[in-house]
């Protein structure tokens, strides 16, 4: 087997997948995950110890041994690497072949391809996602819908600059296997993009970059830098070329911006503010601290709210400090195509949302649907103008405590019965989607991913382990619970109809129940989820 030796692939190789499963790309795998998965393994465990210490207690608080680091200011990240300078509009999504063209050319400046939240890691979905981003590269991916519409790339000038989104680093990859061990997925993902891919955005002036999620503390921002350095090394490429902008969206990492940039300061892009995946985060870390740190239902949770302000304000103060970009949030909203109440109404809130980010100082946001892109790139032309960002806009008013991060008793808002149910019935849909390969799913409206699926469950479980009544209803208990699950489910069935997948819904069903019901909290629905796929 040669430089493969040790690696053994578990998952079908379906037409075309020996592209992408080739000896060499195989061997970066397996000499990554020999050199770092032990690594790995201990910075999970630190994340166990740590919640230990929070759950019996200890609020987290900003670092004492890396004073120095926030202290000094003479440090400062990479300067703005080719095609993401001006990142005033990022566009995310899945890397089907369809959202791949679409994504690329919706007029977006950044195409976040998601290979983790909003993708199903079902088998297909990943190798399949790596052969569309190789023949994006190659301008060999157009597609033809059963409808026969067709789908063709815009000229390269036109296109958004590719950034990659692996898995975070508590998931493996089940169907590659080192040593009898399974790999990292995002080592996976970040391996076979980088071995494919890098050589070729090179040549069209740009490189390969990377958004990094989940991470919890700068010890895992490190293994990122580590894993970007010895990659470069043995492909021949300089180092410095990958650029990484990490998702804050871990309350943890929160407490950790500036360490995260630096120890990733010669292949950093930025930040950006993750706020679904950090509203779950909140209540994952707090879910049995009581009622100090009880969130009302999570439609009420706006960007306004105290703790969320200090959050993004930290996150704009800290990279401009640092000469890094600033991302701003998602603007779920997928507009309909029969009620243009409903989109008058919405893209009202898009405006409102991103001329607070604009003005407080972003860089550029996330739109999760292309209509939405000139939405959000007229509010921030008309605070960047011809400037490619506003980096040069430092916020010393800003000032930031740990008790400013905490304070979610003082978000307003209350937890009622429609509130409930709108838990569970988004998650229930969302699941069956999941679970069927779809990780990105419109939904009322909205584009839901994994994180808000999280948010739905981890609420209910935080509402029933800590004695919570409704504002209009009786006590949350797990028969409740299961009542609702069992009614919202003859609901989405009604408005299904003939569509409504009897074996999906089932699944749903079950592992909903599963994480939001049992006694010991489950860190990620998707772990459970994963081991039921095929």
């Amino acid at each position: 087997m040669g430089a493969t030796h040790g690696v053994e692939i578990t998952g079908p190789r379906n037409d075309r997948y020996d592209e992408i499963l080739t000896e060499d790309a195989l061997a970066l795998v397996a000499e990554l995950h020999r050199s770092f998965e032990p690594r790995r393994q201990e910075l999970l465990r630190a994340r166990k110890e740590r919640q230990d210490r929070v759950s019996a207690g200890e609020d987290l608080d900003f670092l004492p041994e890396t004073a120095h680091i926030r202290e000094d200011d003479s440090w400062k990240v990479a300067d703005p690497a080719p095609g993401i300078t001006d990142r005033r509009v990022e566009i995310t999504g899945p890397t089907d072949r369809k959202m791949t063209i679409n994504a690329l050319n919706s007029g977006a400046k950044v195409w976040l391809a998601d290979l983790e939240d909003a993708n199903t890691p079902m088998w297909e979905n990943m190798i399949e996602g790596h052969l569309n981003l190789r023949d994006a590269l190659d301008r060999e991916v157009d597609f033809t819908s059963p409808q026969g519409k067709t789908y063709a790339l815009k000229g390269d000038d036109e296109l958004a600059t590719i950034v990659v989104r692996p898995r975070g680093w508590h998931l493996d990859e089940k169907h590659i296997l080192v040593d009898g061990e399974r790999v990292s997925g995002g080592i996976v993902d970040f391996a076979l993009y980088f071995f494919h891919c890098a050589e070729r955005q090179i040549a069209k002036g740009k490189g390969p970059y990377f958004y990094l999620p989940k991470m919890e503390s700068h010890l895992e921002a490190r293994l990122w830098n580590d894993i970007f350095v010895l990659a470069q090394e043995r492909l021949g490429i300089p180092r410095g070329t990958i650029r990484a902008t990490c998702l804050i969206e871990t309350i943890p990492a929160a407490f950790e911006m500036e360490e995260i940039l630096y120890e990733l300061r010669e292949h950093s892009s930025g930040l950006n503010a993750g706020r679904w995946d950090y509203l779950f985060s909140l209540i994952k870390v707090h879910r049995t601290r009581g009622r100090k740190f009880l969130l009302p239902e999570r439609n009420s949770v706006g960007m306004t709210a105290p703790m969320m302000r200090a959050y993004t304000e930290l996150l704009v103060k800290t990279c401009h400090k640092r000469g890094a970009h600033a991302i701003g949030g998602m603007a779920a909203f997928i507009p309909s195509r029969r009620d243009e109440e409903v989109n008058k109404n919405a893209f009202a809130k898009v405006r409102d949302d991103k001329s607070r980010e604009s003005n407080d100082g972003f860089d550029g946001s996330w739109v999760a649907h292309p209509d939405l892109v000139p939405v959000a790139e007229e509010i921030f032309d008309g605070v960047l103008g011809q400037n490619p960002n506003q980096i040069s806009k430092q916020r010393p008013d800003v000032n930031v405590t740990a008790e400013d991060l905490l304070a979610v008793d003082r978000t307003p808002g209350g937890i009622s019965a429609a509130g409930l149910r709108a838990n569970i019935n988004v998650a229930l849909q969302y699941l069956a989607a999941w679970m069927g390969g779809n990780g990105a799913v419109a939904i009322h409206n909205l584009m839901e991913d994994a994180a808000t699926a999280e948010i739905s469950r981890s609420q209910i479980w935080q509402w029933l382990h800590n004695d919570v009544t409704l504002e209009d209803g009786p006590k949350v208990t797990a028969d409740l619970v299961r009542t609702i699950i069992d009614e919202e489910l003859e609901t989405i069935r009604g408005m299904l109809g003939d569509a409504f997948d009897e074996k999906r819904y089932q699944q749903a069903k079950e592992l909903f129940s599963e994480v939001a019901l049992a006694d010991e909290y489950v860190d990620f629905l998707t772990l459970p989820a994963y081991e039921r796929m095929p």
